[in-house]
């Protein structure tokens, strides 16, 4: 029985990374006086690596741009950017807000009406995740989840499945009873390498990355006045809206599959997966909360 909700952040919730995250670095740079300027085609390259600092790290071995400090320095100076990096975002959240992706909000409502637990898994600060969700969701949003894993809280980042694990743990439940919501193949991998079955809303910068195994592929959860356009294959005809329904259906349908993997003789693995969306080739177009998991 579908029991759970866990929802990814940047990409997912809301367009942070092109709205939010990409300009804040640029305003870190510049306030430190470095010539670096991440543009949108640069930005979506260097997201194939998860975290700030280690896309910090990446950018700078990658692409070599002049480092004002000594290689015995480097480690505070990637620390120092992605702190004024955090601030920055929080700044402009807070003072412009990013709104929701179609859906968002409608569902994690549904969601909560139905009985069902909501999470966040995402390698972001909490500090993000929190600015986030007051600044475009509302005051009150946070406690919508039970379980906010987020940041460094876990050792390795997506594509690593630690912070479902993480997540997992905290809710007391099994990967099948839990549905995930990303938006990039590294989020699938780490929710699939939990064992979690998992739905994907693509935005512009992943629409061209590989979803093998997503129970579907949408360009967002949709509006009963702005239907999604499926990606994958329809699981059902007129299938427009992502609601606790349709999840339902999704999950049990793969449930069912997992049930006959399962049987003597099928020389399946049980880990196996219903109906796996063939891979996507689509054209891309300091923290103030100490406990990083949240419970109401």
């Amino acid at each position: 029985m579908l029991k759970a909700l866990i929802f990814d952040v940047d990409g997912t919730l809301a367009e942070t990374e092109r709205r939010g995250h990409r300009i804040a670095f640029n305003r870190a740079f510049a306030e430190t006086g470095l010539d670096w300027v991440w543009d949108e085609a640069l930005y979506g390259e260097l997201l194939a690596v998860t975290g700030g600092k280690e896309r910090l790290r990446h950018f700078i071995t990658a692409h070599g741009p002049e480092v004002p400090v000594a290689d015995a320095e480097l480690d505070a100076c990637i620390e120092n950017l992605q702190a004024l990096k955090t601030r920055h975002y929080i700044a402009l959240v807070e003072s412009s807000g990013i709104p929701a992706r179609p859906g968002v909000i409608r569902l994690m409502k549904e969601a909560l009406d139905a009985g069902l637990r909501l999470a966040i898994a995402t390698t972001t600060t909490a500090d993000n995740v929190y600015a986030l969700l007051s600044g475009s969701f509302g005051p009150g949003a946070p406690e919508w989840f039970e379980v906010i894993g987020a940041g460094d809280i876990v050792a390795n980042k997506k594509p690593a499945p630690d912070i479902y694990h993480y997540v997992l743990a905290e809710l007391g439940l099994a990967a099948e009873e839990c549905l995930a919501i990303e938006d990039s193949e590294n989020g699938i991998l780490a929710s699939k390498g939990a064992g979690i079955p998992t739905i994907i809303a693509v935005n512009d910068y992943t629409a061209g990355q590989d979803f093998t195994g997503a129970l579907v592929v949408t360009d967002h959860l949709g509006e009963p006045e702005h239907p999604l356009t499926c990606l994958s294959a329809a699981p059902w005809e007129a299938f427009s809206l992502v609601d606790v329904d349709a999840l339902k259906r999704l999950h049990e349908r793969w449930m069912s599959e997992k049930r006959k993997n399962r049987k003597p003789g099928n020389g399946l693995h049980s880990s196996s997966r219903s109906q796996p969306c063939p891979k996507n080739t689509l054209s891309s177009p300091s923290p103030a909360h100490p406990a990083q998991a949240l419970r109401p």
